[in-house]
């Protein structure tokens, strides 16, 4: 038997704050019709009421949860919500878990005041070591998901990311092909260096899209034009619809270790996601993967 993953959908995709209402429940079974039985919750509120809708789906749609979104301490002071530093909110995320047979966190992006600077990383690296130690007696694995600015370069040719890793050794990596990307690493050959510490990798795609002359009259038409030709065309893609070599980061997250390959879609620029999720998925099985979902 081929030895095979498991692909799923990253909830941002279709996060709460995207769509007109949510209730996991039914959002679950519109994955479902599209062809999904897995997800990774993010951006999504875990009240007692969307935690029910998810186990629900989990007893009648056959649905996996692969991972649970996790925060430490707040992105920044005052910032709301549930950290594991907090006794309370630890005991529900851990519940939480259990209640979805789910054995992963993973962190969405490091403090925004450690970003860019490496003690700070440093810091939150170790931090993040302790709660890896912590939750492993309650069964549970810690992961990072990377973004761009964790490639910033350090005088010693390392980037953040590395300094994540040794400073956080029994923590694992949620790698992401586009920021890998957009970091200005090969996605294939980062995932390979990571090998045996990645479980979950987000496949999203890379593309410069076409756009319109903007007016240039005025003091700002020199910006205009920067934003318009420079900014502006990187996008979030369908699977498919960029230019990244998703079979081969897919094949070397596999032989890596990696368990769940993740769609996600930061924005989808007007089309309704569920459409976007679909053509991605298309994309998949025209690579041979059908038998992953």
């Amino acid at each position: 038997m081929n030895k095979k993953g498991l692909i799923g959908v990253q909830m941002s995709t279709i996060a709460p704050a995207k769509m007109p209402s949510f209730e996991p429940f039914e959002v679950m079974g519109k994955l479902t019709d599209i062809g999904f039985h897995c997800a990774e919750v993010s951006q999504v509120p875990m009240t007692k009421e969307n935690v029910a809708g998810f186990r629900r789906a989990i007893d009648e749609l056959n649905f996996n949860i692969s991972s649970l979104t996790a925060s430490i301490d707040p992105m920044f002071p005052g910032m709301p919500g549930e950290y594991l530093s907090n006794p309370d909110d630890y005991k529900k995320y851990i519940d939480d878990a259990r209640t979805l047979n789910c054995d992963m966190f993973r962190i969405g992006m490091m403090p925004m005041n450690a970003i860019g600077d490496v003690q700070k990383c440093i810091d939150f690296a170790k931090q993040a070591e302790e709660y890896c130690l912590k939750l492993k007696e309650d069964g549970i694995d810690l992961y990072y998901h990377n973004h761009h600015i964790e490639f910033m370069k350090l005088e010693n040719g390392k980037y953040l990311l590395d300094v994540l890793r040794e400073n956080a050794p029994h923590m694992g990596f949620e790698l992401d092909t586009h920021w890998i990307h957009r970091g200005g690493e090969n996605p294939v050959e980062f995932i390979k260096k990571y090998a045996g510490s990645v479980r979950l990798l987000h496949l999203k795609d890379y593309k410069i899209a076409n756009v319109e002359m903007p007016d240039m009259r005025g003091a700002d038409g020199m910006a205009k034009f920067v934003s318009a030709f420079f900014d502006k065309p990187v996008r979030f893609a369908e699977l498919g619809a960029g230019s990244l070599p998703l079979k081969a980061c897919i094949e070397a997250g596999l032989n890596g270790g990696a368990e769940y390959f993740l769609i996600e879609q930061d924005d989808s620029y007007g089309r309704d996601p569920f459409d976007c999720l679909k053509d991605s998925r298309d994309h998949l099985i025209s690579l041979g993967y059908a038998d992953w979902f």
